[in-house]
């Protein structure tokens, strides 16, 4: 990133791709390279924004920085620096980067998060029967499984209750106990459940979705029992009397203790946070006043969702113990938080979407799309063949290899230019060998399917990724302001920035030609840092007595005959430099001390001389001197470059543009 600000600096490179026409003339050439005008008024203009008037002086000042820019691009280029691997493997991870924003459906991104959004208003409670199916499984078992629950969805449209078959046969542990009902959801519901939450909120209030529904875990017959405005989220407090496990008695102390201060709040006796540090059994949030936080649905058990929920201002408390599988709980609430605006969550939601396996279909449909405008054929009958000719027992296995015949019949092409044939896939399926094994067991012509469609979406998007330059100028524009400000980069550093650092007798002779005098130092004083390591005020004050009159080794010689009692510290500071010198500045006058209980020390500065203002010698001024030798020997550069590249400007040209 570094790198391309380096180009930013000169001048915003952000620059307009068009290419030479009649229409768009070079304004100049350097070494016969032309650069077109439109490039340059878009650099122009973006660069200086308001201050873009057009008069002759300003586009020639700034033609005349353009142009340095681009010498120096070309003696890179002349230099080989975009042949380096480093450079050249950079520039193909920042296209790849940059390639990603247009390698997806920016519009059926934005449906899919303003979908999530609008289904965020409205919880749905609902019931299923489940029937477990991983999404990995065989074919054969897949089947078996989606039959089985269309049979259980042909009894209960036939008038079998939902909660009986439910109970009977559902593989939801839980469905013995809850007939099936899972009580309120929202949206997003967990990756791999998209196509649930699609039925959920399509589905009518009392009846069963019409078919079963596919999830990463299996397949589901859903019924939708009604819809309710979205709860979004409460901030509480709670105060909890745990109950005893197999302790009766201890259960019963602790819900009337509760009751009991339940209703102390209710007749106002009671103080919330006094009694949340003394009474509650959540020793965590205890001390917290009982704080819990925000939660929104199907956070906690039921009733105490409930509760918290419905208290209808800040400040209230439940007036009544609520009960939970823990506990008995009193609930103080503390705010209310509801769906935020669309505008609010957009980005949030947006992010969700595209690590959500729903991504999935933006992809599938840029994917669509790319090899509808690439001209996209495939040869199945070829794959058939191919398939018909592997054993299961080798392709399956590490032991599989490509054919090294290298098999040339077509496999699928885009246009008449690019193909791809039974070698390429070899090759994909040979680098794809974590998911050839994972075949094993399973149907050969089914594992060979899955990695032709993985093969065939992969090819789709690097095919579009190569057509990027031809397609879309402002990509081909970015990627040449990347290119330039590496190669410029890496030229300035070579031949300015580490010359500047290294040519220690280059930078002293130009230090001392020019420099000598540009860099200076103002009033300076030399000060002492005392630092008396007791707090006994007999010894502070023998210890100033010395150092008003005595240099700071006959103090330390005379205070540490018997042991360690003071430090020094010398420093030299500008005037105006040191806030605790205020506005002492007398050589020989000494600070007030400054006494710390907590280390039993007492410190103050003695003024040793007041130095006059000097120029800096080299080693005081290497950071400006190396910056102004770096911009002695670019400019030096820049000569040699004119030199070695001729500049033609245009005349004609540029005044076009003057207004």
């Amino acid at each position: 990133m570094f790198k391309q600000l380096i180009a930013s600096a000169f001048f915003c490179c952000l620059a307009a791709t068009a290419a030479l026409a009649q229409d768009d003339p070079a304004l100049f050439t350097v070494d016969g390279k032309p650069v077109p005008v439109s490039e340059f008024k878009y650099i122009y203009s973006k660069t200086n924004q308001d201050k873009a008037d057009f008069s002759e002086k300003s586009l020639r000042d700034y033609l005349d920085l353009y142009t340095n820019f681009k010498l120096k691009v070309r003696k890179a280029r002349d230099m080989q620096l975009d042949t380096v691997v480093a450079t050249q493997s950079e520039l193909e991870g920042y296209r790849r980067q940059l390639a990603k924003s247009y390698l997806e459906d920016k519009e059926v991104t934005e449906k899919l998060v303003r979908e999530a959004y609008d289904r965020m208003q409205q919880d749905v409670d609902i019931s299923h029967i489940f029937i477990a199916c991983d999404r990995n499984a065989k074919s054969a078992d897949t089947l078996r499984a989606y039959n089985r629950a269309m049979s259980w969805l042909s009894k209960i449209k036939g008038g079998s209750p939902f909660e009986i078959v439910a109970m009977d046969s559902s593989e939801d542990k839980s469905a013995k106990e809850n007939k099936g009902n899972l009580g309120w959801v929202t949206a997003m519901l967990p990756d791999g459940y998209y196509a649930m939450e699609k039925a959920v909120y399509t589905g009518k209030p009392g009846a069963v979705v019409g078919n079963v529904i596919r999830s990463n875990a299996g397949y589901h017959i859903i019924r939708v029992n009604g819809y309710r405005p979205a709860r979004g989220e409460v901030e509480v407090a709670q105060i909890l009397f745990r109950k005893v496990a197999d302790n009766p008695t201890k259960t019963a102390q602790a819900k009337v203790r509760a009751d009991s201060l339940a209703a102390a709040f209710r007749n106002e006796t009671a103080k919330w946070d006094e009694a949340a540090a003394k009474l509650s059994d959540d020793k965590q949030t205890a001390p917290k006043g009982g704080y819990i936080g925000f939660f929104g649905i199907n956070r906690y058990q039921k009733n105490f969702e409930d509760a918290a929920f419905s208290l209808e201002k800040d400040g209230d408390i439940t007036p009544v113990v609520v009960e939970t599988s823990i506990g008995y709980h009193l609930i103080k609430r503390i705010s209310r938080r509801p769906i935020g605006a669309f505008e609010t969550m957009k980005k949030a939601l947006n992010d969700r979407v595209k690590r959500d396996s729903r991504s999935e279909i933006a992809r599938q449909s840029i994917i669509a799309r790319i090899q509808r405008d690439g001209n996209f054929q495939q040869f199945p009958n070829v794959l058939a063949d191919w398939t018909a000719r592997q054993q299961d027992t080798v392709f399956l296995t590490f032991r599989w290899k490509p054919d090294p015949a290298k098999p040339s019949a077509v496999l699928m092409q885009y246009g008449k230019d690019k193909i791809f044939t039974v070698a390429d896939f070899e090759e994909y399926a040979a680098r794809a060998s974590r998911e050839r094994m994972r075949g094993s067991g399973y149907p050969l012509a089914e594992t060979v399917q899955k990695l032709y469609k993985s093969w065939s979406d992969d090819v789709a998007l690097l095919f579009e990724e190569s057509q990027l330059d031809k397609k879309y100028p402002e990509f081909r524009s970015l990627m040449r302001e990347y290119e330039e400000g590496i190669l410029l980069f890496e030229a300035l550093k070579i031949n300015v920035w580490d010359r500047a650092n290294t040519d220690s007798v280059g930078l002293e002779k130009y230090f001392n030609q020019n420099l000598k005098d540009k860099y200076k130092w103002d009033e300076r004083a030399r000060v002492t840092f005392y630092t008396l390591k007791t707090d006994d005020p007999k010894a502070l004050e023998t210890l100033r007595k010395l150092a008003a009159t005595k240099s700071s080794a006959a103090v330390l010689k005379k205070m540490n005959k018997k042991k360690d009692m003071v430090a020094v510290l010398e420093k030299t500071y500008e005037k105006g430099k040191n806030k605790d010198l205020g506005t002492l500045w007398i050589a020989g006058t000494m600070t007030d001390a400054k006494t710390d209980i907590g280390t039993k020390t007492a410190t103050f500065i003695k003024i040793e001389q007041i130095i006059p203002p000097a120029s800096k010698v080299l080693s005081e001024a290497r950071g400006y001197a190396v910056a102004d030798y770096q911009d002695y020997l670019e400019k030096q550069w820049i000569e040699e470059l004119r030199k070695a590249y001729p500049v033609k400007i245009d005349e004609k040209v540029l005044k076009s543009l003057v207004r």
